[in-house]
């Protein structure tokens, strides 16, 4: 009985409000690194002169470096050149740095698996470098990114995690702090966690076949 007797209400209350956090967190992030991945990725594949290679060089030391350690550089070392953010803010800061990162590398890769034939053909039809860009090659390039974007989210979602040090309420936190207060709790909350991070993670999963199914009819 003193596994069940983990899950009283105050409890799952305080877990259900760590995972809105963890989620509030994933959604900005996602929706920042999504937008700052894209314009990185697509700069790179341009071969833009100059800044094609500045973000290339940046993207390559972003990607390097553990995420925990940009975590720290958000929330600890900002400050000391004037820039101050919340926890929540630090969060958000640190994963769409590092996400934009791996994302760029993710839709500059998807870019430029699509056949150079496809831009020429578009070009011959009368469109200009951009409507060929949007109307031809990123519909077939998107295709082919969209199961590693996902994959990427999923991977940011769990490693909201990490924020929890500098004590972000999310997830992790909240069990953390039940368990603390009562080791038999221990096993319960870490079961709970599973449980709550494959709901969120599986959910995004089904959205994206979902995705695909319509991209390929």
């Amino acid at each position: 009985m003193q596994f069940f007797d983990a899950f009283s209400w105050i409890n799952i209350r305080f877990l259900l409000d760590g995972l809105l956090v963890t989620v509030q967190v994933a959604l900005f992030s996602i929706l920042f690194s999504f937008v700052i991945g894209g314009l990185i990725g697509l700069v790179r594949f341009m071969k833009v002169p100059v800044a094609s290679k500045l973000v290339g060089i940046l993207t390559d030391i972003i990607r390097n470096l553990p995420l925990l350690l940009i975590i720290f550089f958000t929330y600890f070392a900002l400050p000391q050149i004037g820039i101050r953010l919340s926890i929540f803010w630090a969060s958000v800061a640190a994963l769409t740095i590092f996400e934009s990162a791996m994302l760029s590398e993710i839709i500059r890769a998807g870019l430029n698996a699509v056949p150079k034939g496809q831009m020429e053909a578009g070009r011959s039809t009368g469109l200009t470098y951009s409507q060929t860009l949007v109307s031809i090659i990123f519909p077939q390039a998107f295709k082919q990114m969209l199961p590693p974007i996902v994959s990427q989210f999923i991977a940011l979602i769990k490693d909201t995690s990490l924020a929890v040090i500098i004590s972000l309420p999310e997830l992790t936190h909240n069990a953390k702090i039940i368990y603390g207060q009562d080791t038999n709790a221990v096993l319960p909350m870490f079961a709970a966690m599973a449980f709550l991070y494959f709901i969120v993670c599986y959910a995004l999963s089904l959205v994206s076949k979902r995705l695909e199914l319509r991209l390929a009819n």
